[in-house]
């Protein structure tokens, strides 16, 4: 199976269908309920919801996923009868095959509770009626790309005593994530420089987004939140909130991060662990949501 591990939860929705081809003949006995094995409605029904429930069972690259809600609908047409299976997830990975598997188990289930008086069954089609959710949802569009600042916070790093590995790796994120970054710099544990850069990468450069890496732990030197704070106008205490508690399902050690997170003019400013470990846990929190930010500074609302 993939690897979704690192992957945030989101509201997933599929719906399927199932359309069964019965005869004209079979329909009537159904709407007068003398179908030989029982209700067909209510065996689509619970075969449909126990059909989605086992989907991880049956099909060996499917995730157990927690499902939230399964609705089925059965519709009795003239010469056919259509099984519509919804289901919601607030999980990683999508729910199109619990949708799926559920139309197919009901379908089946159908096909065996006519197939003794009706030599006409087909399954006509099984097939996806529409899907959403999932962090391709929530990726904007702007007509030009955004523009990202990276600033590493390390006396070490700063001193040439290691190598920097969290900021490269947040520059390549943020390319990826489609951001121009216009500035990657790395610069000693200094309340001084760190607000300098903070400011420059606001106000001089006039990035959407100014990430740091460093900084935020319980150390002596540990001054970035408290430096961005006085160059921030509005704190997003969301955003802090949202890194941590995405890293604190991964490791107790979350919980110690100081970082904080707001606007300065039209820019968002967001503080990272030093780790690279921690750097990435934290974009898989932050991206795609973030880019949304922009449009609401602009003036565009939710």
């Amino acid at each position: 199976m993939f690897d979704v591990g690192d992957k945030p939860d989101t509201l997933r929705i599929a719906t399927a269908r199932a359309i069964v081809k019965v005869s004209a003949e079979t329909v009537s006995l159904i709407m007068k309920g003398k179908s030989p094995k029982g209700d067909i409605v209510d065996a689509a029904r619970i075969s449909a919801t126990m059909g989605a429930k086992r989907t991880w069972d049956l099909l060996p690259y499917c995730h157990p996923i927690p499902i939230d809600h399964v609705k089925v609908d059965v519709s009795i047409k003239t010469e056919s009868i259509e099984v519509d299976v919804q289901v919601k997830t607030t999980w990683k990975t999508g729910v199109e095959m619990e949708s799926l598997t559920g139309a197919s188990i009901a379908a089946l289930t159908i096909y065996d509770m006519l197939k003794p008086v009706d030599e006409t069954l087909a399954i006509e089609s099984i097939k996806l009626l529409s899907k959403s959710g999932g962090l391709k949802d929530f990726y904007e569009k702007y007509d030009k790309p955004l523009s990202a600042v990276v600033i590493v916070i390390s006396d070490s790093v700063s001193k040439g005593e290691r190598s920097d590995k969290s900021g490269k790796l947040a520059v390549e994120r943020l390319k990826e994530s489609g951001f121009e970054v216009v500035d990657y710099r790395v610069i000693p544990d200094d309340p001084i420089q760190i607000e300098s850069s903070l400011v420059r990468g606001c106000d001089e450069l006039k990035a959407d987004l100014v990430l740091t890496s460093g900084g935020t732990g319980l150390g002596p030197r540990d001054t970035t939140p408290e430096s961005t704070r006085k160059v921030l106008e509005n704190e997003i205490i969301g955003i802090s909130e949202a890194l941590r508690m995405h890293g604190q399902r991964r490791t107790p050690l979350s919980m110690l991060s100081r970082g904080a997170a707001g606007v300065r003019g039209k820019s968002v400013v967001v503080n990272l662990p030093g780790s690279a470990k921690a750097v990435s846990e934290s974009l898989d929190a932050l991206l795609p949501g973030i880019l949304h930010a922009s449009k609401m500074l602009g003036g565009h609302g939710h």
